[in-house]
């Protein structure tokens, strides 16, 4: 009661969603007691407020609305059929294992409605398909009507259709790309499972106002939140800005669940970037490409461009804020009145109609698993009630990288042929990751789908601290043990250990990933944007869809194309890999007259011979470039290594003690041999495409044009606010000549070991020039790892590193509290995310940062000040510790004078072509 008015008084919110079984076993007992003061309230509690899934509350609440329905409770207010009503929006878990219990009962009067209900769901797990399975065996007839049911697909059949005609009111939600963290800020992420606390985060509270205002004015339409003149939904990866634009402008899911809204409309005028589209998708939502902004012609239908080389845009249509606008889902258009506008037929395929019609992603997904046992059960052809997978195949035409991997992960493909790009299929998921930030929604829908264990299927899953290492203060102490202790006994290695086994780690979630995945034909699902593995093919993706990995093992995705990248020539001595990493978005661009090949597609990186870790600076950057993932083409040599070092790192994550009852890691070193057997023995060489491959197109990156340190900028100050805040702005060092610097960051994802190593060097090289080592800006290093950390301490880096730092990070007694303001010195901070999230330690606002995180969005990094906006310009790791010392951006010539004799990370193109001659087989055995 005091959380409740405390909500109300001091936050203006409704109390919290009930998921505790005590809590809920005590407001049982004040509905029981019909005297008690509380009693109306408890009811609302009761039906209205609490959370249904696998929650210890579910448990207690399909307990007590079975003792109802059987008579055994009275209360006034919930009759028997109000009770199966209720059991009925409980969407799985003890809700099903209660109407199982009274539909195979001797009891024809509560068998028969609770049979009814069974038809309409579809969260059931092992345990109760085999219960029915069971039953039907030994004769039951209910059973046998409900497997009937089930093999028919009714629980979807007989759903609504998809309304014809939807009215949208636009609402401009920002100008040029609108990023998660404008929708679900990183410095609220604390707040991700209290929907609608965190909801209050999502743009400005004049944005929602705004949103309210436009629902009143036109209550029978949906408003349609717009990125005009860019994407809609860049970067992170966050159920939680899904959630967000639901929670404002989508339907409520159920009137017996609070706050989980499902089926907004969102557009921008250059589409949905991917993971936000799937994670619409679980949502049964509509993601629109609006086009509403095309490159202006000339009379010679020559694109026009600006002074700087950019294409001038010109408005093809309207969709200011207020705009009512139509979608026909039959003709698949977009009106304006009468006046058709666009042709969005990419928004409602057969599939994405599916999602729609069933309320999200996932009640197709076990929809389909469940008429499948049933038909299988009654030894019946299942008829076919959901949409074919989509089989493209092209007689003659080899496969790229990505195809390849989809062809030998594909479950029940009907089709012999090889796979191409535009097929739509399910595949088997080998590895899983789930970070902090997102983890406990990951948790939510674990417990919403009635999940209880991870698949058998997956090889490896994890469970990071990464995105809140900084600062171990109450929010962090909070939700973090809970996370831990729910995905261990999920069945998943965890960062942390509930038992306190081994020591607290919070490694970075994408180079664990990277170590833990032992094959480049591999799947891999995690719960954040740069999930970019440089072995296998990573789709960084929500936290719904994270969970229905863990859950079910399998993850259903269109194949899409790819975009081949080679290089010619060489780097020059003083150049380092993330050079070549940015040059290539510049390079591609300007290739390309602007237009981004990248996006939405694969990039297949032709890498050759750098190894795991250093080619994952360039798989990881290719969430910047908006690419839907990325592949590293490597020869036989270095996968080998790259597996090996894989190998040593999963075993260390063994002595510590961090593998689980199932031996998930062990299992991993299983997979690990049997690939590098499968490549020595030339059975299985690595992974290349055909070459007859067809790509969407080919970029070639030219090393020689490489000179200079190349800087992604923000550019904050761009006229057009549209140009703001992307990551293709790219310009060579000399353009800053003398810029201040006011902080420098090395961490994050983007780092390697080598990066430490080439820090240490440095200071080396420093303190034999100067004397000493001072710093004239502040520089914040976080290693990604604790094996990182380890080794550098074994080879001497680490003693070079903490003789120059100012403060160095302890785990015996972390920080409690974020820095405000920094001091010109090192800053050796805990391995994690740090400065990148933005959601603990952030620079002090207005300050320009130089860094090698991934991360341009505003105020991300660092806000604005009064006085100036705050920038975060990204650059290699000799760059950011130069600068620092500097005080400023360096010159080229003291740059080339700073790292001689330095071993940057080095990179020489393979000499070979690295495809495969064609063979119209299927490359390897599709699963059963």
């Amino acid at each position: 009661m005091a959380e409740i008015e405390s909500r109300k008084t001091d936050l203006g919110l409704n109390p919290k969603p009930i998921d505790s079984a005590d809590l809920l076993s005590e407001i049982i007992a004040q509905i029981k007691d019909t005297g008690n003061q509380y009693r109306e309230d408890s009811l609302k509690f009761f039906i209205y407020n609490t959370l249904p899934g696998t929650t210890s509350a579910a448990s207690v609440k399909a307990k007590f609305l079975k003792e109802i329905i059987l008579g055994e409770e009275k209360v006034e207010e919930i009759t028997p059929e109000f009770a199966f009503e209720l059991l009925s929006h409980m969407k799985g878990g003890p809700s099903i294992e209660v109407l199982l219990d009274l539909a195979l009962s001797d009891d024809a009067s509560v068998s028969a409605p609770a049979a009814d209900v069974l038809k309409t769901q579809v969260f059931l797990y092992d345990a109760d398909t085999a219960r029915l399975e069971a039953a039907y065996k030994a004769g039951n007839a209910v059973a046998k009507d409900i497997l009937e049911s089930y093999a028919k697909a009714e629980f979807f059949t007989k759903l609504p259709d998809v309304a014809e005609k939807i009215e949208v009111v636009t609402y401009i939600a920002g100008v040029g790309d609108i990023s998660t963290d404008l929708l679900s800020p990183g410095h609220q992420s604390h707040s991700r499972a209290d929907r609608e606390l965190h909801g209050k985060c999502m743009i400005t509270p004049e944005a929602q106002q705004e949103i309210v205002a436009l629902q009143a004015q036109h209550p029978d339409k949906k408003v349609m939140l717009v990125a005009e003149k860019g994407t809609m939904g860049v970067g992170s990866s966050r159920m939680s800005g899904v959630n967000n634009v639901a929670l404002w402008a989508g339907e409520q899911a159920s009137p017996y669940v609070p706050f989980i809204n499902i089926a907004p409309v969102v557009a921008g005028t250059n589409g949905i970037a991917p993971i936000f589209l799937t994670t619409v998708d679980v949502t049964g939502g509509i993601g629109l490409d609006l086009k509403n902004w095309v490159k202006k012609v000339d009379a010679d239908g020559n694109t026009v461009t600006d002074e700087n080389g950019d294409p001038v845009l010109e408005e093809a249509y309207s969709v200011a804020t207020g705009t009512v606008l139509t979608i026909d889902t039959k003709a698949k258009k977009l009106y304006n009145g009468d006046k058709e506008l666009v042709d969005v037929s990419s928004a409602f395929t057969p599939q994405k109609m599916e999602f729609m019609k069933a309320g999200g992603s996932y009640a197709v997904t076990f929809g389909k698993k469940l008429q499948t046992f049933a038909a299988e059960t009654l030894g019946v052809q299942a008829p076919a009630v959901y949409a074919l997978a989509k089989e493209v195949s092209h007689e003659g035409q080899g496969l790229t990288a990505v195809e390849k991997i989809f062809n030998r992960n594909a479950v029940g493909v009907a089709s012999d042929a090889p796979l191409h790009a535009g097929s739509d299929v399910r595949v088997k998921v080998n590895i899983v990751g789930s970070q902090d930030t997102t983890g406990p929604m990951t948790c939510q829908e674990l417990e919403a789908m009635a999940a209880s264990t991870i698949s058998t299927s997956v090889d490896g899953a994890f469970q990071s601290g990464c995105h809140t290492a900084s600062v171990w203060d109450n929010k962090a102490k909070a939700n973090t043990p809970k996370l831990m202790a729910f995905m261990n006994a999920f069945g998943v290695i965890t960062a942390r250990d509930p038992k306190g086994v081994y020591h607290s780690m919070t490694d970075v979630i994408h180079k664990v990933l990277n170590d833990i995945t032992v094959d480049d034909r591999a799947i891999i699902i995690g719960g954040d944007s740069h999930t970019r593995m440089s072995k296998g093919v990573a789709f960084g993706a929500d936290s719904g869809t994270v969970a229905i990995a863990l859950a079910t093992g399998e993850s259903a995705m269109p194949i899409p194309e790819s975009v081949k990248v080679t290089f010619k020539g060489e780097m020059a001595q003083h150049m380092d890999f993330r050079d070549v990493v940015h040059a290539t978005q510049a390079q591609m661009l300007k290739q390309f007259g602007g237009e981004n090949v990248f996006q939405g597609r694969i990039i297949e990186v032709h890498i050759g011979t750098l190894m795991a870790d250093q080619a994952f600076t360039f798989t990881d950057w290719s969430a910047e470039m908006k690419a839907k993932a990325s592949i590293c083409i490597s020869n036989d040599e270095t996968l080998i290594k790259s597996i090996e070092l894989a190998k040593s790192r999963i075993q260390i994550m063994i002595d510590k003690g961090m593998d689980n009852e199932a031996g998930m890691l062990a299992g991993l070193i299983k997979l690990a041999d049997e690939r590098i057997a499968g490549i020595k023995s030339g059975e299985q060489p690595a992974l290349a495409p055909d070459d007859n491959a067809k790509y969407y197109a080919e970029v070639v990156i030219d090393l020689d044009a490489i000179a200079e340190p190349m800087i992604a900028d923000p550019d904050v100050n761009n006229e057009d606010v549209s140009k703001r805040y992307t990551h293709d702005v790219i310009r060579p060092v000399s353009y800053y000549d003398g810029k201040p610097v006011d902080l420098g960051f090395v961490g994050s994802c983007m780092v390697h070991k080598g990066d430490m190593q080439i820090i240490a060097q440095m200071l080396r090289n420093l303190e034999k020039q100067n004397g000493t080592v001072s710093f004239k800006a502040p520089l914040v290093v976080a290693p990604p790892t604790y094996n990182i950390v380890d080794e550098l301490k074994a080879e001497g880096d680490w003693e070079v590193l903490e003789k120059y730092s100012g403060f160095v990070f302890d785990d015996a007694n972390p920080k409690g509290a974020a820095r405000t303001k920094y001091e010109n010195i090192l800053y050796l901070e805990r391995p994690g995310c740090n400065l990148c999230m933005g959601n603990q330690e952030k620079a002090e606002p207005g300050d320009t940062v130089i860094a090698t995180s991934t991360r341009l969005f505003q105020g991300r990094v660092v806000a604005d000040s009064a006085e100036k906006k705050g920038e975060s310009l990204l650059g290699s790791t000799p760059l950011v510790v130069l600068s620092t010392v500097l005080g400023r951006f360096p010159t080229i010539e003291e740059y080339k004078a700073a790292v001689e004799g330095i071993d940057l990370t080095k990179f020489t193109p393979p000499e070979e072509a690295m495809t495969n001659k064609f063979s119209q087989a299927i490359p390897a055995q599709r699963i059963d």
